[in-house]
């Protein structure tokens, strides 16, 4: 094979497979906002959501697109079914803003029917908030009237709700146009779209009890199309180059 050829290859192979080593977080600087109370454990590297109340984020208070996050989160009660998650590409304030734009993950125990809510459904989606998020039909049963719209429910959490002081692994890849959710190494969420960037966050509603622990970021490892596509067209380019040589 022609040298620069070799060469080549061996550039776009690294470039897909190369991956940041992750570092944990220190959560000491991340911010709560909503009723919630999150409590710093473990030296900082994790927290508890300790109260039933409405929705609440605490979030780092940073730019996240280009991250993969990772770590674990655990219902430390049977008491309660309801939402545990995570917030992406949130902003100071954006609970109250009727402006707001993020994406909202979150997962919930068991279907549930509430006052005028409407039926709060068992599993994982991810949805898009585009203003104010209150204790309504919005958080509740993603209702668009209340600024709440689902987007994609999880391949196999979509139905399935989490289970009582069970450990799951969640790794959240955050990109301008990409989101992807994994839950035990498994991928459930892949949502192609333009994403607002602005911080990650951990999100609570109406769920007491909730351990979010061994936080760590990295790069995300998610090759961008354009240059695999430009380091495509350099290995053609060198393919006829290469094969002009031979035949002159």
């Amino acid at each position: 094979m022609n040298y620069f050829l070799k060469r080549a290859v061996i550039v776009i192979v690294g470039f897909v497979a190369v991956s940041a080593n992750a570092t944990p977080v220190d959560l000491s600087s991340w911010t709560a906002e909503g009723p919630g109370a999150w409590s710093l454990l473990s030296g900082n590297t994790a927290v508890r959501q300790s109260v039933n109340t409405n929705p609440s984020v605490f979030y780092n208070g940073a730019d996240s697109q280009g991250l993969q996050l990772s770590g674990e989160i655990t219902v430390q009660t049977s008491g309660d079914d309801d939402f545990i998650g995570f917030v992406l590409g949130y902003s100071s304030g954006d609970l109250a803003n009727s402006s707001a734009d993020y994406m909202l993950i979150d997962w919930k125990q068991a279907d549930q029917n509430y006052s005028n809510w409407g039926v709060g459904l068992a599993g994982l989606s991810i949805s898009h908030v585009s203003g104010a998020l209150g204790p309504n039909s919005g958080a509740w049963s993603h209702n668009p009237a209340n600024n709440v719209t689902e987007l994609q429910r999880a391949t196999n959490l979509g139905s399935t709700g989490w289970t009582d002081n069970q450990t799951y692994s969640f790794e959240l890849v955050f990109t301008s146009n990409l989101i992807e959710v994994y839950v035990d190494n498994v991928k459930e969420i892949s949502l192609s779209g333009s994403f607002n960037n602005g911080s990650f966050g951990f999100y609570n509603f109406s769920q007491s009890q909730v351990l979010y622990a061994g936080i760590e970021e990295a790069v995300a490892q998610v090759p961008e199309p354009s240059s695999i596509a430009l380091f495509g067209l350099m290995l053609f380019g060198l393919g006829i180059s290469r094969r002009r040589k031979i035949t002159s």
